[in-house]
């Protein structure tokens, strides 16, 4: 053993040699065990190169903004670093130790006169009783705890995407622009809308986005990463809160528990965990499975004596019925503001074009989050596709009086006039040659132009043709539902490429004008200064950048 061990050398005795530094490609292949090797800037040797847009020259920020919830992280991840919520817990200032007190955890009724979930808010659309301060020191606290204890940001140059709806008060972007500003540090900040970002991350140029947020929910339409259409509900999240809070104080009442006012918090943990939305068809499975059914046993530790609730588990789907697709009576008697979800992607549809609208019909996206709730969006695709089987695309819901409803289809249109057309030609043949001319221009009726059939161009069709076998098949004129990544990601995806956003704010004109320095144009753009000669204000010219604009949010 003494002679083994002698004629082993020692680690620290042994030479390395210069091979064992860099060692071959058929070296590593054909060694006995899996190695490290010394230095691990040459594992890229034997690596794909990278491909992406990343450049660590700079920190590119993507930040996602809502009534309740802010989403932070960097951009080219797939999910956000973390999500910052605005609730009266949240924040508490140093040496607040109140949390830790006996009877923190009593209920807590809500103020007179406070809307439901209001302490939980950022801001909300209706801003005249809405104080700026207080949101702007909210969303200060947030981004600087994001990133002081998340981000983690160095010195380096910063790029800012922020993620907003489409429609937000001018007081409320000017204070989300002015904190961001004032936290990041950033020369400019690009701003783009949800529904935009959410067809990005579902990997679609045109769509019809369903954005179920908190206050309201809006259905937007999008053909080519714009804009078009757009429809607005009142039926959100909110609305679905406040009717599981109904059910259970319900069922405190039923169960002689005595009255109790279910908080804020229990409403939305019991809508997290239990909450569900039937199908069309689950009425008779329900009919059917009455023998058995399912109990949940629901505790409410928060009341003093605890309180534990029997509940059947059919129904916590009641809440999403009545708050999405409750409509009692006629629908002619609902505000146009008031709508159920399937009726509002319906009048979305209603007020595309054709062309449009068979391409947004396949390739509805429902985002958002109260989206996640078991059965909410297969029930909106169901209940969709039962309004275009009974009502189809005739915008005229009644006719009055009249007993028979114009043909809709052009063709039938066509065939008719061309039957008259025919008919008028038979007659004028029986007359005298003279007179036939004289009688065809006096009776022959004007046919409009849409109604005359297009003639037929060889040269179109050939190409045509080539187009659509070279081009991948297009789903057109069915619906159909899209999963998303959601906005942040979307946004997270863009700001990684590199997308050059139409509203892009430069932090020194913001500064100096604020929303005022926007140009009155929609959009402004991108490209470079064109080429000028030199003269005494080609510096001065150069120098400045190209005006920006507010675009949508103007």
């Amino acid at each position: 053993m003494a002679t083994a061990a002698s004629s082993t050398p020692d680690y620290f005795t042994r030479k390395v040699s210069t091979g064992r530094i860099r060692p071959t490609l058929s070296g590593i292949q054909n060694a006995s065990s899996p190695h490290t090797p010394f230095n691990r800037s040459l594992s890229s040797f034997y690596n794909s190169p990278s491909s992406g847009f990343r450049n660590d020259d700079e920190n590119n920020v993507v930040i996602e903004l809502g009534s309740r919830f802010m989403r932070i992280g960097m951009a080219g991840e797939a999910l956000p670093r973390c999500i910052m919520s605005f609730g009266p817990d949240d924040h508490h200032r140093v040496g607040d130790y109140r949390q830790w007190m006996p009877g923190y955890n009593t209920r807590r009724k809500r103020k007179r006169g406070e809307e439901w979930g209001q302490d939980h808010e950022l801001w909300r659309n209706d801003v005249r009783e809405l104080d700026l301060g207080l949101v702007e020191d909210k969303l200060e606290r947030a981004a600087r705890k994001a990133d002081g204890e998340v981000l983690m940001l160095d010195d380096r140059k910063k790029r800012l995407t922020v993620i907003l709806a489409s429609v937000i008060a001018r007081p409320l972007l000017s204070v989300t622009l002015s904190t961001l500003f004032n936290i990041f540090q950033a020369p400019s900040i690009t701003i783009l809308p949800s529904p935009i970002a959410c067809a990005a991350s579902s990997g679609l140029r045109s769509a019809l986005v369903l954005d179920i947020g908190w206050a309201e929910s809006t259905a937007t339409a999008i053909y080519e990463y714009r804009e078009i259409c757009q429809r607005r509900s009142v039926r959100a999240a909110r609305t679905i809160s406040e009717a599981m809070a109904e059910l259970l104080d319900e069922e405190c009442t039923a169960q002689a528990k005595g009255p109790i006012e279910v908080s804020f918090e229990e409403a939305e943990e019991v809508l997290t965990r239990l909450a569900w939305c039937k199908g069309n068809g689950d009425d008779r499975r329900e009919d059917e499975s009455q023998d058995a059914p399912q109990t949940i046993l629901l505790p409410l530790p928060p009341s003093e004596p605890s309180t534990t609730l029997e509940i059947n588990f059919s129904r916590f789907s009641e809440p999403a019925e009545t708050a999405f697709f409750g409509e009692n009576g006629d629908i002619s008697s609902y505000d146009a503001h008031d709508l159920s979800l399937s009726r509002l992607l319906y009048n979305a549809l209603l007020a595309l074009p054709v062309d449009v609208r068979k391409v947004c019909m396949a390739r509805i996206v429902i985002t958002g989050g109260v989206s996640n709730i078991p059965g909410i969006k297969a029930r909106v695709i169901e209940e969709l596709k039962l309004l275009v089987k009974c009502r189809g695309w005739d915008p005229i819901r009644n006719y009055g009086k009249a007993t028979k409803r114009a043909n809709s289809n052009p063709r039938e249109r066509n065939d008719n006039t061309a039957v008259r057309l025919e008919s008028n030609v038979t007659e004028s043949s029986d007359t005298d040659d003279g007179t036939a001319e004289e009688s065809n221009e006096l009776h022959q009726p004007a046919v409009a132009a849409a109604f005359v059939p297009q003639e037929q161009d060889p040269i179109l069709e050939r190409l045509a043709e080539r187009a659509a076998k070279q081009a991948p098949p297009t789903v057109e004129g069915r619906i159909r539902a899209v999963e998303t990544l959601g906005a942040w990601a979307g946004g997270s995806l863009m700001a990684a490429l590199r997308i050059k956003g139409v509203v892009e704010v430069e932090r020194e004109s913001f500064l100096q004008h604020g929303l005022a320095g926007a140009s009155k144009e929609k959009e402004v753009s991108s490209k470079a200064a064109q080429r000028q000669s030199l003269g005494p204000g080609a510096r001065s010219a150069g120098a400045e950048r190209a005006s920006w604009t507010l675009g949508i949010w103007a």
